[in-house]
């Protein structure tokens, strides 16, 4: 990735409902490069995008989409409202959806390698087989994985392409190690303009943050710095 990424966090969501159209739009008219957003499988197998599991006290694997509230959006609908030009990572919810996601992703015209399947470990490696394109990301908690620089290399050997960790969490040498061996770092949880600015200084690739506006601003300092 030649370039350092930004996603807006359930879209921009410190200015508008999160994980709505309206939200999405917004992260892309300020700026955003990406967007993230969290997947779960209707009863009748559609994608939609909701952090929670439950809408209205009820799973939402149990509903059918035309029983779930009209603000909520399916992955179809955020391609039909917002296009294609931008990357956007999926935090998959429901180990159903990889091949639906991937399948919506392709029929709307998204490049694939600008779509980041994110979740455990578990999961990422298994999503490799979906798709050879698709970019997958693991998420990871150094403190708990015993050696990182092995728990590093099994990720790549399984075939993810980028380690997700929150943002005090990362310091300069395990960002070396992802780097060294062959992956990307992404932070998360980076809400003020410092804490943004930190992750891209100790060598982070992509941040996510709920500030859309922060974080477009400190990715074009970034830009005019080099």
């Amino acid at each position: 990735m030649p370039r350092r990424l930004g996603f807006a966090h359930r879209g921009a969501r410190a200015h508008a409902p999160e994980n709505t159209l309206r939200a999405f739009r917004l992260a892309l008219d300020m700026g955003a490069p990406g967007i993230e957003t969290d997947v779960w499988m209707t009863a009748d197998g559609v994608p939609v995008l909701h952090h929670d599991r439950n809408i209205r006290r009820r799973p939402i694997g149990e509903l059918r989409r035309d029983e779930l509230p009209p603000w909520l959006p399916s992955l179809a609908d955020l391609y039909d409202d917002c296009g294609n030009d931008f990357d956007l990572s999926l935090d998959l919810k429901d180990g159903r959806s990889a091949e639906a996601v991937v399948a919506i992703a392709r029929a709307a015209g998204h490049e694939l390698s600008r779509v980041w399947l994110c979740g455990g470990a578990t999961g990422a490696l298994a999503w490799r087989a979906v798709d050879p394109t698709v970019r997958t990301v693991a998420g990871a908690d150094p403190r708990r994985v015993g050696s990182w620089p092995e728990h590093v290399r099994r990720l790549r050997d399984g075939g993810v392409d980028a380690v997700n960790v929150r943002r005090r969490l990362w310091r300069p040498p395990r960002v070396d190690a992802v780097h060294d061996a062959g992956l990307l770092a992404f932070g998360w949880d980076a809400q003020s303009t410092r804490r943004i600015r930190a992750l891209f200084a100790v060598g982070c690739d992509a941040v996510y943050s709920d500030h859309a506006d922060r974080l477009v601003a400190v990715l074009r300092e970034q830009v005019s710095s080099r």
